[in-house]
């Protein structure tokens, strides 16, 4: 091969990697973005199911709480009606 045909396969190669490697280089950093946003998205579902779970026994201590009171208020009339 001469120098020319050396410098053209070159050429062509350089050529092939700009249209073919660019856009997979793109691709690539899309994906690495969208993976990022998606375990983002994981986090938060996670954050939020804790944050439910949370609430949930908040408002269950709650309300055995308030049955307690309740119960002990019913004791309280019944014992008056008694006397």
């Amino acid at each position: 091969m001469n120098e020319w045909n050396v410098v053209g396969v070159l050429v062509v190669v350089a050529g092939l990697f700009l249209s073919v490697g660019a856009p997979v280089i793109r691709l690539n950093s899309t994906i690495t973005k969208l993976s990022t946003l998606v375990e983002g998205l994981r986090d938060r579902q996670v954050q939020q199911e804790q944050n439910n779970s949370d609430s949930h026994r908040r408002i269950w201590k709650h309300n055995e709480e308030q049955d307690a009171v309740l119960n002990d208020h019913e004791t309280r009339i019944t014992i008056l009606e008694r006397k």
